[in-house]
């Protein structure tokens, strides 16, 4: 199973998958073949990736897939590689599990923001949205509403990378049940690229018990979806 993709804008030919028990995959002819490069890893399940688009060398992978279901991988933290995959080296957020969302500054590939949706079977506070303004040397949390609350979705304007949205997801998951959306379940925004977040409510939005939300924003800026 595959959970995240991603490419390169001025490469059409260039592109990465994480698969949910196999690492991360490359392709350099439009997916005719595939070649492994994370095999020096310690650990398989991948949630997200990301390439900033100023500099294609650099890979960040969330490890930990964020796909609720009967069995789940678990990850260890978060990975990053400055030469294009040849070496790996882990980059903090140990205790995250699953890892949905990671978003680069377009210019500035050291400003990261990672979702974390946290351990799939009970309570734990790496969880949340989390910043980066040093490539991952250091983490900032940067939205959290509590220790059974991750985040599961984040994305970029793309008339203004300063503002964004993320989608926080209350969500258990055990041996004899499944339990999803709750309390904690929302909207945020943030104008400020991550610094600081605002719950959206209201004006449309439904009312009541919230479960996992998905969102895109529209080439204008305007429509999120």
């Amino acid at each position: 199973r595959v959970l995240t993709v991603t490419g390169l804008a001025n490469q059409p030919n260039v592109y990465y998958f994480g698969a949910v028990g196999g690492g991360v995959w490359k392709t350099t002819d439009a997916g005719l073949t595939w070649k492994p490069i994370f095999e020096s890893a310690p650990i398989g399940s991948l949630g997200a990736i990301a390439v900033p688009p100023s500099d294609p060398n650099v890979i960040y992978v969330g490890t930990g897939e964020a796909d609720m279901r009967s069995d789940m991988s678990i990850g260890d933290g978060m990975f990053k590689t400055t030469d294009g995959g040849k070496t790996w080296t882990r980059i903090g957020l140990d205790d995250s599990r699953q890892i949905a969302k990671i978003l680069v500054d377009p210019k500035n590939p050291d400003l990261v923001l990672v979702a974390v949706l946290g351990h799939s079977y009970g309570p734990n506070e790496q969880r949340g949205v989390f910043r980066s303004t040093d490539g991952g040397k250091t983490w900032k949390k940067v939205l959290y509403k509590d220790e059974n609350t991750g985040a599961v979705d984040l994305v970029f304007d793309p008339t203004n990378p300063r503002i964004m949205y993320a989608a926080l997801y209350q969500v258990r998951r055990q041996p004899w049940t499944f339990t999803s959306g709750g309390p904690g379940s929302g909207i945020y925004k943030s104008t400020d690229e991550g610094l600081t977040w605002k719950q959206i409510e209201g004006h449309g939005l439904p009312e009541g018990v919230l479960g996992k939300i998905g969102l895109a924003v529209g080439a204008d800026g305007e429509r999120v979806y």
